[in-house]
């Protein structure tokens, strides 16, 4: 098997890398120049920051207005909502402006849980029941993006590949298995990877960037969280979620079938 044709590109805040493994350098290098047009497309469709953005525009409406959304909004914002469900509530795309507030060290009361908004289950529209909630979705956008890259790659023949949004999430698919390293803050573990993703969360580097929607729990129950899961979206809302649950709720997680490492003063451990 030939040495992996490696590419990277920066979005999302990150360095978005691309291992691809493959004996035509040419078809390689195409398939990375459509897969990075992709990630700009996505990231000016999904950040709140860029102005005209489709979730830009979602964060200007108003109460009682409907507006339609892209393609990749509309199916980003329907997993969001299902990992909303899945993880008890915990995962919560609408937290914007709290998530502003605590990332950027503002004093002064956090602002307020208000407003509503509803994800049309039929057809690429929002409505906005009443204003006051913001969307953010720094916590599954790049797990998205990675997986619609690798659903690009295999259209385009790639049949092996390894394709990372910095350190936080990676999705490997094809027959080889590819060695990551789980780094904590006092020890490490290499696992193999394939044909899934790895999704990681903590604090060590971005601090308290993760918002709890819930009153009773306004503090971290994780140092670090890894997540594995069939999909890099998913798994990028589990382990956000994952930071703010209790001994009995990562129980619940791990009956789903899902592999899940943590690391507390004894090292790197699993559930």
């Amino acid at each position: 098997m030939s040495d992996p044709h490696i590419f990277r590109h920066e979005a999302m805040k990150t360095t978005f890398s691309f291992h691809i493994v493959h004996d035509d350098a040419k078809l390689a290098s195409d398939v990375a120049h459509a897969s990075i047009a992709l990630l700009d497309e996505i990231e000016n469709t999904l950040s709140r920051y860029i102005a005209g953005s489709d979730v830009w525009l979602i964060n200007q409406m108003r109460a009682d207005e409907t507006r339609f959304l892209s393609e990749f909004c509309y199916e980003c914002l329907r997993l969001a909502v299902t990992a909303h469900v899945e993880t008890g509530g915990l995962f919560d795309i609408t937290l914007g402006r709290q998530i502003e507030h605590q990332k950027n060290d503002v004093e002064g009361t956090p602002p307020l849980l208000e407003g509503q908004l509803m994800v049309d289950p039929d057809k690429p529209s929002i409505h906005c029941i009443e204003a006051g909630r913001e969307i953010d979705l720094g916590g599954i956008g790049k797990g998205f993006a990675l997986d619609k890259i690798k659903d690009l790659m295999c259209e385009w023949g790639i049949e092996n590949a390894l394709l990372s949004a910095g350190g936080s999430t990676q999705l490997a698919f094809g027959p080889k298995s590819w060695d990551i390293e789980l780094k904590g803050d006092h020890s490490e573990l290499t696992l193999q990877l394939s044909n899934e993703s790895l999704s990681a969360s903590g604090i060590g580097i971005q601090g308290s960037h993760i918002v709890s929607p819930r009153e009773d729990i306004q503090s971290y129950q994780h140092g670090r969280i890894w997540c594995i899961h069939p999909t890099a979206t998913l798994a990028d809302a589990w382990t956000t979620a994952m930071m703010l649950m209790n001994a009995e709720e990562m129980s619940m997680v791990t009956d789903r079938g899902l592999k899940v490492y943590y690391e507390d003063e004894h090292g790197i451990g699993s559930f």
